[in-house]
């Protein structure tokens, strides 16, 4: 019987043949906070002998490392859970992630499911699989096993994670949970309160990513700014102790919320020898009043006082906003305001989120109720003014030489790479150029698309 008390030391205790030899196939949807710890738990089972099934190969393990950031991403999980119980009818299907800890009474009892572990439990699912195959098939019941583990005492301590994606970026975790209460998000109850790794242990994680041959790390946590609240340090010490790392070329930083970004952490930033011009901040909304629907901790005031600081310092900066669109109690007069806002202020990139109705939440509360079709024409609206800042941004810096990161796929003859300041070009492939940094001429912006072509790019040397 699967014992729910089991802690990660007790690993060392068991006996592990029980996975030697076992096939897995890992499933990842949502941030890229998750594939982080995805890629650690696929790390730490292939250490085990656990490897990963090629096709047409029995498989013994499904994992699917969910999101519940809205209702699409639920029902996202779903489908992907019915659907790989159907292609994998013999394997042990394990759910964990944040729709698991919110969702998992209703999703273990998914025909095929196996065992759901919450998001506050993930560092225990080597163990749990260990007990799983150990359990004799005849005492493998709902009624005989706890399938469903999320209790949320256990999401009080940081379990770190680092991935890298297929390109030649490595995402690192260096925080998570949020303490925030916005009306309308679940992510502090599906990730727990705000916590983090210590700068000593993410700064030899990044020295095991130069070991690997990686140039590239994207922090990444829930709520970055936060850095140091368990650890009794702060972000910007992170970022000092980071960019003296030997080996790593870049760093950006995935997110960071605009009450958070003090004026020391962009001057650091601007400073530093490898933090990238390039910043992400959730604005939400360019209207006051919606801004406190959504309990968010600024206004657009202190938002464009971070935006300008950062353009006087790093005026080469890429700035992607996050702006959701149709929340309860946004009427037609309050979006417009959110658009006139954002039509004046500089930046690069819009993300925009139609709002989602989430369970549990204040802002089921509120009204009026933003009908569907209306959410649809305010996001087409957002995305018209998205479009004119990327293409104003691109523009600007045509025919001037920027630093490039060139990804080793050769996409149809063609390589695309990222500038410092977060530029994506493609131009004619050169295995010389692969994983490398090297100067490029910004070319023209291809046509209806977020990137130019790459002019004169320069292999003979890296950068």
């Amino acid at each position: 019987m699967i014992d729910p008390s089991l802690s990660s030391a007790s690993i060392v205790q068991r006996n592990l043949t029980y996975l030697k030899g076992k096939k897995a196939l890992y499933y990842t949807l949502g941030c890229k906070l998750n594939f982080a710890e995805t890629s650690t738990l696929s790390g730490e089972l292939e250490s085990l002998g656990v490897d990963v099934a090629s096709e047409g190969e029995e498989v013994d393990i499904c994992i699917i490392n969910t999101c519940t950031v809205t209702s699409v991403a639920d029902r996202k999980a779903r489908s992907l859970i019915r659907q790989v119980a159907r292609q994998h009818p013999r394997a042990t299907v394990l759910v964990t992630g944040c729709y698991a800890q919110l969702a998992g009474e209703q999703l273990i009892k998914i025909p095929g499911v196996s065992l759901v572990v919450g998001a506050g439990r993930k560092s225990e699912i080597v163990d749990h699989l260990v007990d799983y195959f150990a359990t004799p098939q005849s005492a493998k019941s709902q009624k005989s096993l706890p399938l469903f583990l999320a209790d949320r005492e256990h999401m009080h301590h940081f379990e770190g994670g680092c991935s890298k994606d297929d390109r030649t970026r490595h995402f690192l975790k260096v925080q998570d949970g949020c303490n925030c209460a916005c009306s309308y998000c679940t992510i502090p109850k599906a990730r727990g309160r705000s916590r983090n790794g210590s700068i000593a242990s993410l700064v030899d994680q990044a020295k095991k990513v130069v070991d690997e041959g990686g140039k590239e790390i994207v922090l990444t946590g829930v709520n970055i700014g936060d850095f140091g609240r368990t650890t009794k340090e702060s972000l910007v010490d992170l970022v000092k102790a980071l960019d003296k790392v030997k080996g790593i070329e870049r760093y950006r930083i995935s997110s960071l919320e605009p009450d958070l970004i003090s004026d020391e952490l962009i001057e650091v930033v601007a400073a530093s020898e490898h933090f990238m011009p390039h910043w992400h901040i959730p604005l939400q909304s360019g209207s006051d009043q919606v801004l406190q629907l959504m309990r968010r901790q600024y206004r657009t005031r202190l938002f464009s006082d971070r935006i300008e600081r950062i353009y006087k310092i790093m005026p080469d900066s890429f700035i992607g906003l996050d702006v959701i669109v149709g929340m309860r109690g946004e009427t037609d007069e309050l979006f417009e305001e959110s658009l006139s806002y954002l039509r004046n202020i500089p930046f690069t990139r819009l993300h925009i989120f139609p709002y989602s109705e989430r369970e549990g939440t204040d802002a089921l509360k509120i009204y009026p109720i933003v009908a569907p079709a209306m959410k649809r024409i305010r996001a087409k609206k957002m995305k018209e003014v998205s479009d004119q800042h990327i293409a104003s941004f691109m523009e600007s810096f045509c025919g001037s030489h920027r630093p490039v990161l060139w990804e080793r796929s050769n996409r149809e003859g063609y390589m695309s790479g990222f500038t410092d300041n977060y530029i994506r070009l493609i131009a004619p492939y050169e295995e010389d150029c692969a994983e490398r940094i090297t100067l490029a001429k910004v070319g023209k912006q291809v046509k209806s698309e977020e990137y130019c072509y790459a002019d004169e790019v320069q292999c003979g040397e890296s950068v």
